[in-house]
């Protein structure tokens, strides 16, 4: 099995799902320490209007920080071209936006239909372009969606084919709603990727709302997916999505790929003293994962970043 980018969501994802602000210098601690740990990709923020998630004012800030961090990947969420400009403004090296497989949920979350949003899907791209600035769809809602119900699948692929039309460069497909299954991520997967190419669909966004976050990883690995989005202490969900709990946490996921041989770069101690942060500055808010307190089997070498 090849390399695996882990790339942290948490300071968006998991953020923006919480009523409570993190104060700014502690997302700064937090990213400085993830970094310091070894992971390489971290979507730092979300552009939107402050008003919707107070949670994200400072992404602006927190962007222009992550860049000074060397070797490290500076991503952040855009809802529409105003998100856009503003986040490639503050710097960011990679946006994302994303676009609901549900029109129910894109009409709830972004208040756009699928034809609009791609129109702004179009007019993202050719802003990235001029700035420079990688740009990467997440298909949200792909394998079903809490209040429209199940998605067809075949509507996915057109929507990515569409999608890659207008100009976006990567695809991540997102279980916004936890509704995944093994089986399920190696179809549509495998769909998807024969339209768009593997160098386009690269990365799975998976929650965990029905346990099986990590299986699906896995079979996500075995199609080929290179990127896997996850978050400390699995904080996150779609305050958009009834029902749809936490993400993957980072700490079980970068366990069980280094358990399997699978070089995630990433020093799973340096990794586990990061919910410190978290845990000081958001008292009380739950953090999940089995690893920091199921121990280590013996004969497991922890890697060192």
């Amino acid at each position: 099995m090849p390399d695996v980018l882990i790339s942290e969501v948490g300071p968006r994802d998991g953020l923006q799902s919480i009523d409570r602000v993190m104060p700014t210098e502690a997302k700064k601690r937090w990213i400085a320490a993830e970094a310091a740990a070894g992971v390489r990709e971290i979507e730092v923020g979300s552009f939107v209007p402050p008003s919707l998630l107070p949670q994200m004012a400072d992404s602006a800030e927190i962007v222009a920080f992550a860049r000074t961090i060397p070797g490290l990947n500076v991503v952040a969420l855009v809802p529409n071209a105003k998100g856009a400009a503003r986040a490639i403004e503050a710097g960011a090296h990679a946006i994302s936006i994303p676009f609901s497989m549900s029109e129910t949920h894109s009409l709830k979350n972004v208040r756009k239909s699928h034809a609009q949003m791609l129109e702004e899907i179009a007019t993202i791209a050719g802003l990235a372009r001029a700035g420079g600035v990688h740009f990467a769809v997440g298909l949200s809602t792909a394998f079903g969606c809490t209040i429209e119900g199940p998605v067809d699948e075949a509507q996915v692929v057109r929507l990515a084919v569409a999608s890659a039309e207008a100009g976006a460069q990567e695809f991540s497909l997102s279980d916004t709603t936890g509704y995944a299954n093994p089986a399920q991520v190696r179809r549509l997967v495998r769909a998807v990727k024969a339209e768009v190419g593997a160098d386009k669909m690269t990365t799975l966004h998976l929650h965990n709302t029905r346990g099986l976050g990590l299986a699906n990883a896995l079979a996500g690995l075995d199609e080929g997916i290179t990127t896997l989005d996850s978050s400390l202490g699995g904080l996150g969900g779609c305050p958009f999505a009834p029902g749809a709990s936490g993400n993957i946490v980072t700490e079980d996921l970068v366990f069980m790929l280094e358990a399997m041989g699978v070089d995630t770069g990433i020093d799973l101690d340096a990794l586990l003293a990061v919910r410190s942060i978290l845990a000081e500055a958001l008292p009380g808010e739950p953090l999940y994962g089995f690893t920091p307190d199921a121990g280590l089997p013996l004969g497991f070498e922890r890697k060192r970043a």
